[in-house]
């Protein structure tokens, strides 16, 4: 156990009724990649922030309209972030129930999502599957729902639904270790809910089980715009796509969007671009849904790094175990493994998230 904790840290691893349903602007198809990729973005193309590096597991974020960052945070749940780098706890997680007190008491804040509208958030704990719903504004959060194994990422779409991840069947009191066997060796045991929109003043109902029999499912997006879900799975090696019918919750044809090493966090830019995190290779990717074109847009130097990857996809792909390639030359000079993107409106800075003590801010990408 305490072997699994110290790679997990080397890594570093509704209100109660659904609002009414909100409609956003349509998302507008990419435009095909250029043929000549331009260079790949690397750590002397960005800074560390914040610069204190006083963050803890910074998995995902979002960017509010005022400027401010909202992280996850190990210890607070969630920190807000300035545009000097002085943070502070946002959302005041502890006080609907959030508690990280190893050994006994283990939170991880994992998927941070904006509901439609903006005005409320979804944080997803993978460690005790608890979902939180935060009101920005008044930066106060409920629990609204407990999974009985750790919750990756949630997502609400249009209708009130709230589809979330379940990467593997972790549950406390061993929910880390159960977590980083999963990492070990593809388990097949990750899936896909969705909780149905409640009626109003009502709370939500149990979740149905859309997918099953995936190799640790991850991130993912809604993309209403090509009625498609674009979905993470790290063991797997591939970004799935899947139709989906987001009034009725019904899926339909799966296809393989993308082939990447690792793949983490999925976000989607205003230009309907994905961007993919993968921590083995510790590569940020951007790839078109519609035509599976891939791009690398940041990658630090790191030779050791690359050397591990490439083991790791061989073991992989063979169904070995892979947790002892999770040394300190994966990561590099990266705060952490790093896990996803944060973007701001209009193409300006990314942020890219770690396991760390800090995210990797990019003021321009290529």
């Amino acid at each position: 156990m305490q072997r699994l904790i110290a790679l997990a840290a080397l890594a570093a691893g509704l209100g109660a009724c659904a609002p009414a349903p909100v409609t956003e602007p349509a998302v507008k198809p990419p435009a095909a990649l250029p043929v000549e990729a331009p260079r790949i973005l690397t750590l002397e193309d960005g800074v560390i922030f914040p610069a204190d590096r006083s963050l803890n597991r910074p998995e995902s974020g979002v960017f509010l309209a005022d400027g401010t960052l909202v992280v996850a945070d190990q210890v607070h749940g969630l920190v807000a972030l300035s545009a000097d780098g002085t943070s502070r706890p946002f959302g005041n997680l502890p006080a609907a129930g959030y508690i990280h007190a190893p050994p006994e008491n283990a939170g991880a804040p994992n998927g941070v999502s904006f509901e439609p509208g903006k005005t409320h958030l979804l944080v997803a704990d993978i460690f005790t599957g608890t979902l939180y719903r935060v009101d920005v504004a008044a930066e106060t959060a409920a629990a609204i729902y407990d999974h009985p194994f750790g919750m990756n990422y949630a997502h609400r779409d249009s209708t009130g639904a709230i589809w979330f991840s379940q990467s593997t069947e972790n549950a406390a009191p061993n929910a880390e270790e159960r977590m980083f066997a999963a990492v070990n060796v593809g388990m097949g045991d990750g899936a896909l809910y969705r909780i149905p929109p409640a009626a109003e003043g009502q709370p939500p109902g149990a979740p149905d089980v859309k997918l099953t029999g995936l190799n640790f499912a991850n991130g993912f997006v809604v993309d209403e715009t090509r009625g498609e879900i674009f979905l993470s799975e790290t063991l797997g090696g591939h970004v799935l796509g899947y139709k989906v019918d987001v009034a009725t919750g019904t899926l339909g044809d799966r296809r393989i969007v993308a082939e990447v090493t690792s793949p983490d966090n999925v976000e989607q830019d205003e230009t309907g671009l994905l961007w993919v995190a993968s921590p083995i290779s510790s590569e940020l990717i951007t790839i078109n849904p519609d035509t599976g074109e891939t791009r690398v847009v940041f990658h630090p130097v790191n030779e050791a790094g690359d050397a591990a990857a490439a083991e790791f996809r061989r073991r992989r792909d063979a169904g070995e175990p892979t947790i002892d390639l999770l040394t300190p030359d994966v990561p590099g000079q990266l705060p952490g493994l790093m896990t996803g993107v944060i973007l701001t409106p209009g193409g300006g800075s990314v942020y890219v998230s770690s396991l760390g003590d800090a995210l990797v801010k990019l003021e321009k990408t290529p």
